[in-house]
C-alpha cells in the first residue's frame, strides 16, 4: 500500500487541508496506535513506535494511497512528560475532532488486557456527545495467554460497545487488519 508521511502538526493552523476523507487513531499512551497504523498500512516504519509511552507527541498525518488521510493522535493516560505538556496535548486533540470536517471516522483503541479505562469511557462518551463515529479496537490480543482469555477479554470490551462489534487486533502478525479495512472501506462508500 502506498503510504506517506505528510506533517507532524503542533497547532491547527499546521494541520494539511481538508482534501481527503480522516481516519484518526485515538487511545492511551502506548495502547499501539502507531503499530496498527504501520500494519495497516504495510510499512513497519511508517509511524515511529516505542514501548515509551508518550512517545507519538504531535498530531501526524498520513496519505493513505491517495484515499485517506490517517491521524495518529498523542495518547492519554501515563507519559513521561510535564503535565502542562499532557494539556496541550488534550486541547490539540480536541481542536482537532472538533474542527476537521474531513473526519469520517476514529479508531478507539484499547489494550485487550486492560479493557475499558476510565480515561477510554470519557473518549467514548466525548465522540458520541459530539456525533463522531467510531470504532473499538483490542489491540495486544496476542498477548492474552489463551484463546478463552482472549474471547473474554474482547467481551469485556465489547459490553460496553452496543453499536458496533470490537475489533480484535495484534501487532505481532497484524491479525486483525483485514477486517478493520473492511470497516474503513464501508465507510469511503458511505460518505
Amino acid at each position: 500500500m502506498e503510504a506517506h508521511f505528510i506533517v507532524s502538526a503542533a497547532r491547527p493552523e499546521q494541520f494539511p487541508a481538508e482534501s481527503l476523507p480522516e481516519i484518526a487513531f485515538l487511545g492511551r499512551s502506548n495502547v499501539g496506535k502507531s503499530s496498527l497504523l504501520n500494519c495497516l498500512t504495510g510499512q513497519k516504519k511508517l509511524a515511529i513506535t516505542s514501548a515509551r509511552p508518550g512517545c507519538t507527541q504531535l498530531v501526524n498525518f498520513y496519505r493513505i494511497g491517495g484515499e485517506f488521510h490517517f491521524v495518529d493522535l498523542p495518547g492519554y493516560g501515563y507519559a513521561r512528560v510535564p503535565q502542562a505538556i499532557v494539556g496541550q496535548w488534550k486541547q490539540l486533540i480536541e481542536q482537532y475532532l472538533l474542527q476537521r470536517s474531513s473526519l469520517a471516522l476514529c479508531f478507539l483503541i484499547l489494550d485487550a488486557r486492560r479493557g475499558w479505562m476510565e480515561k477510554d469511557l470519557e473518549l467514548k462518551q466525548w465522540l458520541e456527545f459530539h456525533n463522531r463515529r467510531y470504532i473499538v479496537i483490542a489491540t495486544k490480543t496476542d498477548k492474552l495467554k489463551s484463546q478463552s482469555d482472549q474471547r473474554q477479554g474482547i467481551a469485556a470490551i465489547q459490553s460496553q460497545t452496543l453499536d458496533s462489534e470490537a475489533l480484535p487486533f495484534s501487532a505481532v502478525n497484524c491479525r486483525g487488519a483485514r477486517e478493520i479495512w473492511q470497516a474503513i472501506t464501508k465507510i469511503k462508500t458511505q460518505r
